[in-house]
């Protein structure tokens, strides 16, 4: 079901999309942390927000 509202759709956008990733364990992270909440690394980077494109062998 597709959200159609776009109020809603920014609040699913920055939700799902708006995050940290460890590159040290994979944990997600909110955006303001500086550290992981896991494995206390601080080699962070943000999610990536577009798809990656598939490449035709």
């Amino acid at each position: 079901m597709p959200i159609n509202d776009p109020v809603k759709a920014q609040i699913v956008r920055k939700r799902l999309l708006e995050k940290k990733i460890c590159r040290n364990c994979g944990a997600t992270n909110s955006v303001e942390a500086s550290k992981c909440r896991r494995c206390h690394s601080k080699n962070l980077r943000l999610k990536r927000k577009e798809l990656a494109s598939k490449k035709s062998a």
